[in-house]
């Protein structure tokens, strides 16, 4: 398949003017080669607007400075740009699933996108690989679509398609997509695992992300039986649950024995296991995290975590106060989708405490403090120290479920906490 607009990294990127919006393909599709290019570009434009999802790897855009040629607007906080968050970073509150809208319904024009995808097929089709969340709606309406092909990125199929017709400019690269490692569960995320396996029942849906809770959950279901997969991303955790069987799809109303999802971040072996496998479909945030979708599952669990849960059960997971560290994400997507799917339970998981020893579960946020889950949509907390349920529960009554998974050390300050706010009319148990 000859391929059209070939062209090098320097000379794709000069399709880049000054006052452009430019959306880049985020997690581990990040299209390294191509934000080195625009970056070095830097000194030659003024007032680029760069947005996306969280990115992985080099981010010279959001250099200090550059601030004169680039600035960012992050649907989501990635740790590359964290300490650019009120210089040339800034941040756009909304859900996951609401972000294509702003393409398509044209609340932003966007006039380049930046992709990384694999090579054509023999019809001149290229894949999106481990990312099609946002960046198919960016591709459908952006002006100017600029792709490094990479012999990297897996063929998966869904809404990851993607023809050769779409690109003004091709740039041939061989380069590693990037690796999020496997970090061991700690002690205390295995407890939360354990405790969180207890309430999933055969024949749920599952809904989680990355790190050592959603790996710890993953570790605990080996006996389960014929679990489900809609999610907004995944990682290499599901792989052993699929290749034993547990995970099969069989359960689902809506994509029956297909891995739905948005984008997935693991190292080599889960992008060798996507790669070219029909049983995943990685489709359109939009439709992935549709609540109308995601209800029609049953007993959809969906796993999300948390910086800190006041004893109402107000949920703060992308911010610490005033500062911003993460975004809204996809949680309350999953929450509601959950709380409406037939036997379904939204989760919050968290450790007890920070690394520095700090409860996470306290009786009012910090100020400024963003509530992502509303204390109505809070359903089910998980610790080390058990599962608190909320549904249905009191304000006083929600205090003392959620005290009672609570650090120990920290309890005897919530109880005091719970007295001065409620009285005595609730027995602490």
């Amino acid at each position: 398949m000859k391929i059209p607009n070939v062209m090098t990294a320097s000379e794709a990127v000069k399709l880049i003017k000054s006052g452009d919006r430019v959306l880049i393909q985020g997690g581990s599709a990040t299209p390294q080669t191509l934000i080195r290019a625009m970056a070095a570009r830097g000194p030659e434009l003024k007032g680029v607007e760069v947005c996306h999802l969280h990115t992985e790897g080099e981010c010279g855009y959001a250099a200090p400075e550059l601030r004169e040629s680039f600035h960012t607007s992050a649907f989501f906080i990635g740790g590359n740009v964290r300490k650019m968050v009120g210089d040339t970073v800034d941040y756009i509150p909304i859900f996951l699933s609401d972000i294509p809208s702003l393409f398509r319904e044209g609340y932003m024009d966007l006039d380049v996108v930046l992709v990384n995808v694999s090579p054509p097929d023999k019809h001149g089709f290229c894949s999106l690989g481990v990312s099609v969340d946002i960046v198919i709606a960016g591709i459908e309406k952006g002006k100017k679509v600029i792709a490094q092909i990479n012999p990297k990125m897996p063929r998966t199929f869904g809404d990851a398609l993607v023809h050769l017709n779409h690109f003004s400019a091709c740039v041939m690269v061989d380069e590693e997509i990037h690796e999020m490692k496997f970090v061991a569960p700690t002690e205390a995320e295995k407890a939360i695992g354990k405790n969180i396996a207890e309430i999933i029942d055969d024949g749920s849906t599952l809904q989680m992300g990355i790190g050592g809770i959603p790996n710890a959950v993953l570790t605990y279901l080996t006996n389960h039986k014929n679990l489900g997969i809609h999610t907004e991303m995944f990682s290499e955790g599901i792989v052993d649950l699929v290749e034993t069987g547990v995970v099969n799809g069989s359960q689902k109303k809506v994509n029956p024995y297909k891995i739905i999802s948005g984008f997935a971040m693991g190292t080599r072996r889960l992008y060798d296991f996507m790669d070219d496998n029909p049983e995943i479909e990685m489709l359109d945030i939009a439709y992935v995290n549709d609540t109308a979708i995601i209800r029609q599952n049953p007993k959809v669990t969906a796993i999300n975590s948390a910086i800190e849960i006041d004893f109402t059960g107000q949920v703060c997971a992308d911010s610490i106060g005033t500062r911003m560290f993460s975004g809204v994400g996809g949680q309350m997507d999953f929450m509601r989708g959950a709380a409406l799917s037939k036997g379904g339970k939204p989760i919050i998981a968290v450790t007890s405490t920070t690394l520095k020893g700090v409860s996470k579960i306290v009786p009012a946020l910090k100020p400024g403090a963003g509530v992502v889950t509303t204390r109505a949509h809070a359903r089910y907390v998980a610790t080390e120290y058990g599962v608190a349920e909320l549904f249905g529960k009191t304000l006083k009554q929600r205090a003392v479920a959620l005290r009672n998974v609570a650090h120990p050390d920290h309890r005897e300050e919530l109880d005091k906490a719970i007295f001065e706010r409620f009285g005595s009319s609730l027995a602490i148990k």
